[in-house]
């Protein structure tokens, strides 16, 4: 597994300081179960690269299991533990930039509390959740985040994606906390630790995540996730958060705006852009609503909780994002009155399909940039004129907005991106979509907007033109 540290502060070269890794050197270090490199890739004044490469040996893991010789089985070779970012790497990160971790800089100790622009390349993480898990998690710590995600077989596209994805992460912050946030959330995408959890790891948790974690909109979940819902040692970490709260909560009325602003920003891109369609469905007075590509269930959960919709479907292609939203939604353990409002069933939007008739509205959040351009016609056939729901919400990122992301040129926010459009270019399809199927249209921003490139998401609303009565 490989993560690669870039800079372009100036003399980007104080980045070997800061890490305590001089840039001419080529250093090893033991780690748990195999070796961890350090090098610079690149090292000049504009720019510079800390690679943090860690060799494991994954017949030398089985062989350190407690009773080794008894029940060996395959899944102890062919696993994924060697090759994917997760507590393996956190435990690299403390043992080689331990200096840095604690915010420890001799020779240029001024440097210690400096914020500078960093890039971070993290290959491969597996992410329990996919790439929403990986947003959730960066973005409210001011992350622009951009995901490149592996189809599960590349000769059966219709099996969906793997749970691995590269990440690249952008941020003006300093390195410790950079390190702080890679140590702890690293092992919560993962979901997985290669050591039993101890009471030690409480005072870890809240030592790596001071200044940050208590502020964190998903600090339950990020916490249950480090210890692998060990409740015992979640609680303990949760209490103290909470008691640090109420030990400030005096001073809330001098910052109240600068925490509603600051809390506004945290808010997940993909939570705004579920939130956006959920709030025009509700405002429509649709009773039945049909969420295609449902993905992990994310709008379906928001739509359980509304006793507005008595009819709820959610459609994907693939088989495995539905088993992730069925445990998502605990649809085992609905009341049996959600449990009848609600079906999950496999399909594909680009062929006819008679279940998907009789909706009064429909979502297609973040769908439509996943279909090859020249398939569109086939999509826009099932959804306005087979499915022809009274209401249509449709979101897709915004090609412009990239540039803010520090993107370059020509790259997608994901690997199965077939296109991302201009603000122009979704306006001109959303306008001729309307007036082929005899809808309005109305095209709104989702996210906080730029004044050259407007916001991250755009959003269009499509509603049915009544046929006059004779």
């Amino acid at each position: 597994m490989l993560l690669t540290i870039s800079t372009t502060h100036f003399p980007a070269t104080d980045l070997g300081y800061l890490l305590h890794k001089h840039p001419d050197k080529v250093q090893t270090f033991a780690t748990s179960g195999g070796r961890a490199h350090v090098f610079y890739p690149e090292a000049t004044d504009n720019r510079a690269t800390a690679s943090l490469l860690l060799d494991l040996d994954p017949i030398d893991l089985v062989r350190k299991l407690p009773n080794s010789g008894n029940a060996l089985t395959a899944r102890h070779y062919v696993n994924d533990r060697p090759f994917v970012a997760s507590s393996f790497m956190s435990s690299a990160i403390a043992t080689v930039y331990s200096s840095a971790l604690n915010g420890r800089c001799a020779d240029r100790p001024e440097l210690v509390d400096e914020r500078i622009p960093l890039t971070v390349y993290v290959s491969v993480v597996r992410a329990r959740g996919g790439e929403d898990v990986i947003r959730r998690v960066f973005e409210p710590l001011g992350y622009g985040v951009s995901v490149q995600g592996y189809a599960l077989d590349e000769q059966f596209p219709a099996w969906g994606q793997s749970p691995y994805f590269t990440v690249r992460l952008t941020n003006s912050i300093t390195v410790q906390q950079l390190l702080q946030h890679l140590y702890v959330l690293l092992p919560v995408l993962d979901n997985e630790r290669h050591y039993f959890m101890t009471q030690q790891d409480v005072e870890i948790l809240l030592k790596k995540g001071e200044g940050w974690l208590a502020q964190h909109p998903d600090r339950e979940w990020i916490t249950s996730r480090y210890f692998k819902h060990l409740s015992r040692f979640a609680n303990q970490v949760l209490n103290r958060l909470t008691a640090d709260d109420d030990e400030t909560a005096d001073d809330t009325t001098e910052t109240e705006e600068a925490n509603t602003t600051e809390i506004a920003k945290r808010v997940s891109l993909h939570s705004l852009r579920l939130d956006a369609a959920l709030d025009v469905i509700k405002l429509s007075g649709a009773a039945s609503v049909l969420d295609l590509g449902c993905g992990e269930g994310q709008l379906l959960k928001r739509l359980l909780r509304e006793p507005q919709f008595t009819r709820i479907a959610g459609m994907d292609v693939a088989y495995r994002d539905l088993m992730r939203a069925k445990k998502t939604l605990q649809v085992d353990e609905l009341l049996a009155h959600n449990r009848d409002r609600l079906t999950l069933f496999q399909g594909s939007l680009l062929y006819r399909d008679g279940r998907l008739s009789g909706f009064d509205a429909a979502a297609l959040v973040e769908v439509i940039e996943h279909i090859e351009p020249d398939r569109l016609p086939a999509l826009e056939q099932v959804v306005f004129m087979v499915a022809a729901p009274k209401t249509v919400v449709v979101t897709t990122p915004n090609a412009e907005y990239n540039a803010l992301y520090n993107m370059e040129d020509g790259l997608m926010r994901h690997n199965d991106h077939r296109f991302e459009w201009s603000r122009a270019e979704f306006a001109a399809w959303a306008n001729r979509v309307a007036d082929q199927n005899r809808y309005t249209v109305a095209i709104t921003g989702v996210g906080q907007p730029d004044q050259t490139v407007g916001a991250s998401s755009q959003m269009a609303v499509f509603q049915k033109i009544k046929t006059p009565q004779r």
